[in-house]
Parts: structure tokens; sequence; C-alpha cells
């Protein structure tokens, strides 16, 4: 419980911060690893249990918990068996109906079965009934711990609605055309902008090479803070938009801090970046996330790395949250409107 400073293990430098989200797991190497990725990634807990082989309190108890919790408005869960089927189902259905329940379960594989009944001597269970039980619950299943993280951040840090319509500003046409397939796969539109939006955002890109129809493509990596923040204003102002995404190649920046003879940190405005797209939200409403991939991890690119590490930690300031890679990001959108899209029916 960070509000109490009351950890599993030594945790000096977990985060004391609370959050909304509610962490149950049947792992305590689990738990303490969540809490250190999610200290990252800017996600923040009210609770986190890790409740072993629930010889005491079980997994269904401890849901009840925290669906009563109002300090709770998230509860993620690392699973390997359960006790009573029929409480837990009972208990998760609840729960999904008020706050979004995302469920991990491990030892869905024949090894992982064996694994669980090694670790917890839980019944690893069928796939199929799994994950039929979690859908007609109304919670959301993830497949690993990557997963449950980013869709953990995902909720935590979002408005509590469906993003069906988005736009996605990147430099270099492959992002855009990543991002429909993408996008496509998992039911989500990125529409074409007006002509006049189109116009006004143009005046913002460089030319040749770019396009601002949607997704934009600002053909360089170097668009500055100002730049950026017009363009993603004016994309606001289509009414269909929901949501916004940016994949800043922010790694070709060591290129130019080399020609400079500077270092990456000095040349890469990555704060005022931050700032700026802190500042559309603030004035949209809308929400923007931020891809940050980095295909440059070689030794040589060191400090790219912590370059990468100082950026993400300016936009999760800034209340913005940041994916490694598109997949990711399309996909923990995805399975937020799946929670809030079914919940309207």
């Amino acid at each position: 419980c960070p509000r109490s400073a009351l950890t599993l293990l030594p945790g000096p430098d977990l985060s004391r911060e609370s959050g909304p989200v509610g962490f149950l797991a049947q792992s305590g190497g689990m738990s303490i690893d969540f809490a250190h990725a999610a200290k990252w990634m800017g996600v923040r807990f009210s609770k986190m249990v890790s409740f072993g082989n629930g010889a005491d309190l079980r997994e269904a108890e401890l849901l009840h918990h925290l669906a009563g919790d109002p300090e709770t408005k998230v509860i993620t869960m690392y699973i390997e068996g359960i006790k009573d089927g029929e409480a837990f189902f009972r208990e998760m259905k609840a729960a999904a109906s008020q706050k979004p329940v995302i469920i991990y379960k491990g030892g869905l594989s024949r090894a992982g079965a064996r694994a669980v009944a090694s670790h917890t001597a839980s019944m690893g269970g069928s796939r199929v009934i799994w994950q039929s039980m979690i859908r007609q619950a109304g919670a959301i299943q993830v497949a690993d711990s990557e997963e449950m993280a980013q869709v953990t951040m995902a909720f935590s840090m979002l408005p509590q609605k469906s993003f069906r319509n988005i736009t996605v500003i990147g430099g270099g046409g492959a992002i855009g055309v990543t991002a429909c397939d993408l996008a496509e796969t998992h039911g989500i539109e990125i529409p074409s902008l007006s002509a006049e939006l189109q116009e006004r955002i143009g005046n913002h890109l460089p030319k040749p090479g770019s396009s601002a129809t949607n997704p934009i493509d600002v053909a360089n990596p170097f668009v500055g803070p100002q730049p950026l923040r017009e363009i993603l204003l004016a994309a606001a102002e289509d009414p269909r938009i929901d949501l916004q995404m940016i994949v800043s190649l922010l790694f070709h920046y060591q290129g130019l801090a080399q020609a400079m003879n500077l270092s990456v940190n000095t040349v890469t405005p990555f704060r005022e970046l931050a700032q700026a797209v802190r500042d559309v939200v603030d004035r949209t409403g809308k929400p923007v996330i931020a891809v940050l991939p980095n295909v440059k991890r070689g030794l040589e690119s060191m400090d790219v790395t912590e370059m990468m590490a100082m950026a993400r930690q300016e936009y999760v300031n800034c209340g913005i949250p940041v994916f490694d890679e598109m997949h990711d990001a399309i996909r923990a959108v995805a399975r937020v409107n799946t929670y809030y899209g079914g919940r309207k029916k």
C-alpha cells in the first residue's frame, strides 16, 4: 500500500505515490516486477496484494474488497488457479460492472499448467473455458505480463470512454501504413481529414515528402514542439477524432548531436515536446498517447537509451501514456474500447 509505505519486500525504490490501480497476484515476484514496471510507466497503485496459494485469503474475497474500494478505479489480476469457480465468476462479474477488471491467467498451456501446479498447487484449467468465463463476466483478458502492464496503463491514464477514431502523426510513410493495418485489425478507424484541415496542417509540415491526410506524415523526425502542437490542435478539430497518437523517432537526434558535436540530451527537446502535447490535451479535451520506438539498442547507442528513458519520464510527468511500439499502443486502446463499448450494450 503506497500511502502507508507498507511493502511486501524491502522496497526503498518503489513508488510511494498512490493511484487508482488495485493489483492482485498469486506471485510475489510478479508483484515486485509489476511494481517496478508500473513506476516507470506512470501507473500508481491503491493496493497491491500477493496472496500465493490462497490458503487464508482467496481470490474471490480480495476481488470483492477491491470492487468496493473507492480508491481503486482499475483492478488488475495475475491468477494461476481458483478455489471456488462460482464465487470467483460472481465477484469478477460484479467488479467488472463497476470498474475495469484486467485478468492475466497463467498456466493455460500444458507446460504452464505443470508450472502453476508446482508454484501454487493450482490447476491451470482450459484456455477456452477461461476465455469464455472472462468474456461473459465483462472483464478484459491479456496474454502476458507486458500486455498486462500496457493495458493497465491505458485504463488508468485514459478517459473512461471508447476511442473508435484516431489520428496518427509520425515521420515516415511506413509508420502510417503500419498504423492503418494495425488499427483496422483492432476495429479502430483512421479517417481522412477534411481538405480544410489538411491545408492548415500542411502549413506546418516540411515539403516535399509530407502528407496531412491522416495518417499525418511529418516527413522529418525533427519536427519541433510548436509545429507539433499546431498539427495536433488542428487535427483535434475534426469532431470524429477521439484520440491522437504521435510516433516520435527520437533516436534520429543521435546523428544530429554527432554532427553538432553535442550530447544527445542537449539537442533533443523532449521536455518541450511533452509539454506541447500536454497543452493540446488540456485545450482540446482529447487524449494523446505517445509511441517512442528505439531501434538503436547497441552498446554504441547507450546515450540514445538514456535519452529515451528521459523522454518517457517527461511524457509520464505530463500525464501522457507512453508505449514502446505502435502495436502495443493500438492493442491497449482496443482493450479499452472492448470494455467501455461493451458496457453501453
